[in-house]
């Protein structure tokens, strides 16, 4: 199936978070995609696009909370004055804030999908939804980069984006973060120095964690030489999704999911809150 597939003919909810996640608990956001993700499984929904934005937030991957001192990199990115959570999908750390945008695509798993084919559509989508870019955007691991992954999304070897998937309960849920305006050096900056403090704090334990190098991170504001806003983003979303042939149409939680949602926000809760206890 190719990426214009899962839009020509095909309604989309269209869940705006983009602002009132700014107020919202950022595990929330996994909640909200475990919860589409059931809705998709059973049938009982379309496929959904959600935005989500953050106040400042560093979300790590479990291996990160894993790091012999993880505890001295936790006080420091509280120092900081980010909030700290942990993931329930693969990857390692990431800062979201104002100008950090992520998306979800939810849709139902087609039988003999490949996990790759997820990746391949977002990245599909996004170049385009930003079929302007004053480059080609690719796909492949940016060293140096926080989180690299083989769909780190760059423009000149300069990251601006990530890509990740959670799978549950017969839906997809394939989530981006794309770094919209400030610094995309200075968030890496802050990772970088999680990292020395959480795994460097103990030379004689001999571990590897990313060697961050912030000069290969940027933003699209960086990217584009010009100002961006999160609802220029929200724009180009809706816009693309229609004009490759989707019906998108705003939409809230369904009586059903409403009453669902505690039970998933619960569950990242007690995850979250087992993955940031300090280790004995």
């Amino acid at each position: 199936m190719e990426m214009r597939d899962i839009f020509t003919g095909k309604r989309w909810r269209w869940i705006d978070h983009s602002t009132t996640g700014l107020s919202m608990d950022p595990l929330q956001s996994f909640a909200f995609d475990d919860n589409f993700c059931v809705s998709l499984g059973e049938g009982s929904s379309p496929s959904v696009m959600r935005a989500w934005v953050h106040a400042p937030t560093v979300v790590l991957g479990i291996q990160d909370t894993r790091l012999p001192a993880a505890a001295d990199g936790l006080e420091y990115l509280r120092e900081q004055g980010y909030e700290v959570i942990v993931r329930n999908s693969g990857g390692l750390a990431v800062v979201l804030d104002e100008g950090i945008y992520n998306l979800s695509l939810i849709f139902k798993e087609e039988r003999g999908s490949s996990i790759h084919a997820g990746y391949e559509w977002m990245w599909a989508f996004m170049q385009e939804v930003f079929a302007d870019s004053p480059g080609y955007i690719d796909a492949y691991e940016i060293v140096g980069s926080y989180c690299p992954g083989s769909y780190d999304l760059s423009i000149g070897g300069k990251k601006f984006a990530g890509i990740s998937q959670r799978r549950i309960r017969g839906g997809v849920a394939v989530q981006i973060y794309l770094a919209v305006t400030r610094s995309g050096a200075a968030r890496a900056e802050v990772l970088r120095e999680f990292y020395e403090r959480a795994a460097s704090a103990q030379p004689d334990i001999k571990i590897t964690w990313p060697a961050v190098d912030p000069s290969v991170m940027t933003s699209l504001e960086e990217l584009y030489g010009t100002a961006f806003s999160i609802q220029d983003i929200n724009r180009r979303m809706q816009q693309t999704a229609e004009r490759l042939g989707a019906s998108v149409y705003e939409d809230q939680l369904t009586e059903d999911e409403q009453a669902r949602f505690n039970h998933y926000y619960e569950r990242v809760l007690a995850r979250n809150k087992k993955a940031t206890q300090p280790r004995s």
